[in-house]
């Protein structure tokens, strides 16, 4: 199967680098911090939404705000421990890519997505964060405004993700989509191509665009 398209979209954590330890590091350490237990911290989705939307999920509204803001600080303070390691195949084939024909669209804030891409080697010129949206994955905000940033209809645009939210906000959005089986089982991965890693798939840059291949 071949996938063309005028711009490529990725996703940061779980697709372009590894940050998974970190995240449950920090998150664990914050869920004591806020005496949530065991059980109510096991039932929430962490992998692929806002924090915002993670803290609102656990605590009383007023107390978000301030929730929010800790475990930023504590997962800004955490990448320099490893908090983000580029994946396989990530930073060969940004290296290839024109730099106005990529975004980088994350779940993160602002500030750790750019402290993570930064310790990753990984410096987009276009990034949309958590801070640029009011509704996050899976809803396609923010792969739209990823799109419009770039200056590419969403039905020309294809999406690299490796949550099921983020690939759903993909389809949402009328774009492609490429899963990638690093944090999920493939079974669990619904998407027009489905691969192990970024270093798993052959991407040709074309007067046209993109073609988009798994590797044999």
């Amino acid at each position: 199967m071949t996938i063309h398209a005028q711009a490529l979209l990725f996703d940061n954590d779980g697709t372009l680098v590894s940050s998974l330890e970190s995240v449950q590091r920090c998150w664990t350490r914050w869920a004591v911090e806020y005496g949530i237990t065991a059980e109510e911290f096991g039932r929430i989705e962490l992998h692929g939404r806002p924090a915002v939307e993670i803290a609102a999920d656990l605590l009383p509204a007023h107390v978000v705000p301030e929730a929010v803001a800790r475990i930023e600080d504590l997962e800004v303070e955490d990448v320099p421990n490893g908090g983000a390691i580029p994946l396989p195949g990530t930073l060969d084939l940004l290296g290839a890519l024109p730099g106005d024909r990529w975004a980088v669209v994350t779940s993160a804030t602002r500030r750790l997505a750019e402290a993570r891409l930064a310790a990753a080697g990984i410096l987009p010129k276009t990034l949309v964060a958590a801070d640029d949206i009011t509704r996050g994955k899976p809803d396609p905000e923010p792969y739209l405004l990823a799109a419009r940033a770039l200056g590419v209809d969403p039905a020309h645009c294809v999406v690299f993700e490796d949550a099921p939210a983020g690939l759903q906000s993909g389809r949402a959005a009328g774009m492609a989509t490429v899963a990638l089986a690093t944090t999920h089982q493939a079974h669990e991965l619904t998407a027009d191509l489905v691969v192990g890693n970024l270093s798993d798939l052959s991407v040709l840059v074309t007067e046209a665009g993109f073609e988009i291949t798994a590797r044999p």
